[in-house]
């Protein structure tokens, strides 16, 4: 796991290669219609991933929110016509899908 829990977080070359690109992404589809699908992503580091989909969902009224999640599915009230939260097991829902 890649955890931002001590000093053994990697955040080397590629690592900020691969920012870079997911910064420039995200900037170029910042006003389209955008789904946001978080899976598996739980409250110990939400300012990662969670905090900022939820904001830019909010910030786009074309963007939906999407979580799928064991026992902690759930969005800020302020995008809940935006939002789809699924609780259940990720591999099992997944799985269900093909």
């Amino acid at each position: 796991m890649n955890l931002r829990a001590d000093d053994l977080f990697v955040e080397d070359e590629g690592w900020h290669r691969a920012s870079a690109a997911y910064a420039d992404f995200i900037h170029r589809h910042e006003n389209l219609h955008t789904l946001y699908f978080e899976i598996g992503v739980g409250a110990n580091t939400p300012v990662i991933i969670k905090y900022p989909f939820w904001a830019m969902t909010r910030a786009n009224p074309k963007a939906k929110y999407a979580c799928l999640n064991y026992n902690e599915a759930f969005c800020p009230h302020q995008i809940e016509n935006q939002s789809i939260c699924i609780d259940g097991d990720a591999d099992t829902i997944l799985a269900s899908l093909k």
